[in-house]
């Protein structure tokens, strides 16, 4: 593999020094640029875009040819993957966003569940394997999957951005069968993330993007323990380098502590938390990676400007700290003023690792 020129981003996921705050942004690869937007309409789907390996490193390189001061690229692709290959039957409707074709309520359902082959993911590792060769070495390249509470959500409930009565009612009433689809889930997303490794991915992340819904002992019970246990079974080096691991549950800043102790390198915040705060409770076990709220993007270069330069001085002097988003970058975006906030941390950051 090619040499890395530039490996902030690696060195400040385990809070090694580096000459100012690495930055790159949850989605950007996505509908916020004209040139994804052409992109997807050769392709003539999302999930064309996803399943072919060519596009999926067309729309991956795309911002970071737009955007010189981002240092991480991020593999092209949905956390809808898993359960796909696992026989849901995923399909998009036209602004509606995903569904699934079946769904995981019955019992005779959830008991034959099992770990999916990995070769019907083997798009995914295609794509990862031509997006680390026409990077040529320029940013790491970071892999991800879906935490199984949030996988299990969309399996049970067939569609995203429910209530969860249905998942959480049977975390009540039948704990068997959801700890049944979340550990199924857990193994195949410990076999996925290790072959994104194998494929070429520098450092993972799992997003837990409904785990902020679960009531306080939930949380730890039916995601957190879940994601420990991913974690736990990860390939830890990779290329004679350590593959770091980081975990962000939107809505998780009431758990901190506990997700700073499952031995991942790096925990992201959402806007929710103030990350000053966030690092004194934290302290040196982690790296954290955020958290600017997604719709400042929206205002202008002046306001994004200062709102950076206050997460920036919040974080304080010190190493461990990677900007991002609090969430995904919105489709209604100005691309300008997300190159606003990329200079504004380039600019402001250097302050804080003299």
């Amino acid at each position: 593999m090619t040499v890395l020129k530039n490996d902030t981003f690696l060195r400040a996921l385990m809070r090694q020094p580096t000459e100012y705050t690495p930055v790159w942004m949850m989605r950007q690869a996505g509908r916020y640029l004209p040139e994804y937007r052409a992109s997807r309409k050769t392709a003539g789907s999302f999930l064309s875009l996803c399943k072919n390996a060519d596009f999926a490193t067309e729309v991956t390189i795309q911002p970071l040819d737009r955007y010189p001061l981002l240092d991480a690229s991020i593999l092209f692709s949905d956390i809808l993957t898993v359960p796909d290959a696992m026989g849901l039957g995923l399909y998009f409707e036209e602004g509606e966003g995903p569904k699934f074709e079946r769904t995981l309520q019955q019992e005779a359902d959830i008991q034959k569940l099992t770990v999916p082959d990995m070769a019907k993911l083997q798009y995914v590792f295609d794509a990862v394997s031509s997006i680390r060769k026409a990077l040529g070495g320029r940013v790491p390249l970071i892999g991800f999957s879906g935490s199984p509470w949030t996988l299990a959500t969309y399996m049970v409930e067939g569609k995203g951005g429910t209530d969860f009565l249905n998942t959480k009612k049977m975390a009540y009433a039948r704990p068997d069968l959801l700890h049944h689809i979340l550990e199924t889930t857990a193994q195949t997303v410990i076999q996925y993330l290790n072959a994104q490794i194998a494929a070429g991915a520098q450092a993972v992340m799992i997003f837990d993007s409904w785990g902020g819904a679960l009531a306080h002992n939930a949380y730890k019970e039916f995601s957190l323990n879940y994601m420990q246990k991913i974690v736990n079974g990860l390939t830890k080096t990779s290329e004679g380098k350590a593959v770091p691991s980081i975990v962000f549950t939107k809505g998780g800043g009431l758990w901190l502590e506990a997700q700073a102790e499952i031995g991942a390198d790096a925990l992201g915040l959402d806007w929710a938390v103030d990350i000053g705060s966030a690092r004194q409770r934290v302290g040196d076990k982690v790296a954290l990676q955020g958290n600017l709220d997604p719709a400042i993007l929206l205002s202008t270069p002046a306001a994004i400007e200062r709102e950076v330069a206050s997460i920036l001085a919040s974080y304080g002097h010190g190493h461990g700290h990677i900007f991002n988003l609090g969430h995904g970058i919105t489709q209604w975006t100005d691309p300008e003023n997300a190159g606003a906030m990329l200079t504004a941390v380039r600019e402001h950051s250097r302050q804080y690792h003299q």
